[in-house]
């Protein structure tokens, strides 16, 4: 055989291992892509997205759009080839694994995380929104989960209302871990709860509860990466009591990311007029109850997404800024947020017409 032959065949073949090394060897990557965006003051699946009833609402028109990310699942395994694609493709970001699914956990593991966030981001985007149209709110702390073969397991129960700490009152889920890490491991520490039963008895028949109790549970040692630790083996959240219901319909969507848009949302419905003035806005953003917002994953790939949909507007949280400004969408404007204040404010230019002052990422 012609050397010249041999060498192109060799070469060749080479080739072929090479590409098939890339269709079979795993490598330890994820992927993320633009997600669908929804308008909060529109419908989704036949029925409107936020449903608020005891309370006087306004016809809301506009865009108001929040923004999602798909992402690989926890059990796919991405080759070379594939990898190499995400890489040099403008809409999709590769992603080592672990950015997506730390410490090695499951599908399961991560969807039922991002329900309980979205959860929970839909009640802090109800406080916020209805504290800035000064509605009062009851708030409580609360057990919020009770891990499996702890101490405390048996003895508190989700739903259960920590009024005190070793006769200390917890005003914050925070004062909770704070109270019982006073203790070295193998001591006691004492909560008085209202039961979750007595509770929801007393929100149904609109009463205070009436009904505590002292529970005394021994303390162990923490046993995650952290500092050494007392623990029981809860973690505390917080409740509250609107005065009237909104209801938050949106399925298959998981994570905190969509707080802002809810808020905004909701208040929109709950005053005259039009928002955002006609304009198409979308957005991001974590928010607490006090209305701070925060940053989230994948900002890149939801300002992708908002301008594929129409959006002329992007509100970004403040510490998206940077990362979002570096390559944004043509026709798309970033403004920067930083509570929900700011977005309302930021609105309100949009409504007027003087978006000369507007806080732009990048400014």
């Amino acid at each position: 055989m012609p050397r010249r032959t041999a060498t192109m065949l060799a070469s060749t073949l080479m080739l072929i291992a090479l590409l098939c090394a890339g269709v079979f060897i795993p490598v330890p990557y994820a992927e993320m892509s633009p997600g669908p965006t929804v308008n909060t003051l529109g419908d989704h699946d036949g029925e409107p997205v936020l449903q608020i009833s005891g309370r006087k609402t306004y016809a809301a028109s506009g865009h108001l759009n929040m923004t999602t990310v798909r992402v690989t699942s926890a059990d796919y395994r991405m080759n070379l080839v594939e990898a190499v694609y995400g890489w040099l493709a403008h809409d999709n970001k590769v992603v080592p694994r672990e950015t997506l699914y730390p410490d090695g956990k499951t599908e399961e593991q991560s969807t039922q995380e991002n329900a309980e966030e979205f959860s929970q981001s839909q009640e802090s985007a109800k406080v916020a929104a209805l504290k800035e149209l000064d509605v009062p709110v009851k708030s409580w702390v609360i057990v919020s989960t009770v891990v499996k073969g702890s101490p405390a397991e048996g003895k508190l129960h989700a739903g259960d209302v920590i009024k005190a700490v070793d006769g200390t009152t917890v005003k914050e889920p925070a004062d909770v871990a704070k109270l019982v890490t006073r203790h070295k491991p193998g001591q006691d520490v004492r909560f008085t709860i209202v039961p979750a039963k007595e509770q929801a008895a007393a929100e149904k028949e609109k009463r205070t509860p009436t009904k505590t109790q002292d529970i005394t549970i021994t303390t162990t040692t923490s046993d995650d990466k952290g500092e050494k630790r007392a623990i029981v083996g809860i973690s505390a959240g917080i409740d509250h009591t609107f005065p009237f219901t909104v209801d938050i319909k949106l399925a298959d969507v998981g994570g905190p990311s969509a707080g802002l848009m809810f808020a905004l949302g909701i208040y929109d419905k709950l005053t005259p007029g039009n928002l955002t003035g006609g304009k198409f806005v979308a957005g991001t953003g974590t928010i607490d109850d006090a209305g701070k917002v925060g940053p989230i994953g994948g900002i890149e790939m939801k300002t992708v997404g908002a301008r594929a949909k129409g959006a002329q507007y992007f509100l970004t949280p403040a510490d998206n800024c940077a990362a979002a400004a570096k390559d944004t969408p043509e026709g798309l404007t970033l403004i920067k947020v930083d509570t929900i204040q700011d977005a309302l404010g930021a609105l309100k230019d949009l409504r007027s017409g003087d978006t000369a002052d507007l806080p732009k990422c990048g400014k």
